[in-house]
């Protein structure tokens, strides 16, 4: 599985998601780490206890999600996403964005940009 830079993303803060492009050759397998944290030192990590983690890519805003990313929380700030190679064979570009939605029902957009996918040749 091919391992992308981590993403090092602060706590959302109202001035919308970080920016963070995925590039995906279709049919490959891809995996990113997301870590979040409240500071711009890095040295206090957000909380994810109790949050709910979701990640689609879709064609366009709003449209039916073309793909779900798996998404796994490993306490206290890490977010493993998961791309596999049957869900990136039928990628499309478009966009994508990682959400977190809080137990009182609080919604913050951490992560987005675009999907630019590239076709392959192997069959």
């Amino acid at each position: 599985m091919k391992l992308l830079p981590r993403a090092v993303v602060e706590a959302p803060s109202g001035t919308g998601p970080a920016i963070f492009p995925l590039n995906i050759y279709r049919g490959d397998s891809y995996g990113w780490q997301v870590r979040l944290w409240s500071d711009t030192n890095q040295s206090q990590p957000v909380d994810l206890t109790g949050i709910t983690v979701a990640a689609q890519l879709r064609a366009v805003p709003g449209g039916d999600p073309v793909v779900n990313l798996d998404c796994v929380v490993t306490l206290p700030n890490v977010i493993d996403l998961t791309l596999d190679a049957t869900d990136s064979a039928v990628a499309s570009p478009g966009g994508w964005d990682l959400q977190l939605t809080y137990p009182d029902g609080r919604v913050f957009t951490v992560l987005a940009g675009q999907v630019f996918v590239t076709a392959d040749y192997t069959q």
